[in-house]
């Protein structure tokens, strides 16, 4: 029987630092991209949307920030061009 709630309990702490590290790194990707859009609603909308698709496409962590930087700078060429 003590083995048994030596197992839950560590299964269970094993579980919650699994899930609080998930919950960082998705703040950390979260506030990362939104703080590529300041003071620009449609841009965070924009850019949080990206962020998705990069988890979508399993974009890597160390390649993440320089997609993200990337998707930013084609939004300003996307913004600036004249629609015809």
């Amino acid at each position: 029987m003590d083995y048994f709630i030596v197992a839950i309990v560590t299964l269970s702490g094993l579980y919650f630092h699994w899930w609080i590290y998930v919950r960082i790194k998705r703040w950390i990707n979260r506030d990362f991209a939104l703080s590529l859009a300041p003071n620009d609603p449609d841009k965070q909308a924009y850019m949080l949307n990206k962020l998705n698709e990069a988890e979508a496409l399993k974009i890597k962590k160390g390649e993440l920030q320089g997609w993200l930087q990337t998707a930013a700078d084609q939004y300003h060429s996307a913004r600036s061009t004249p629609p015809q």
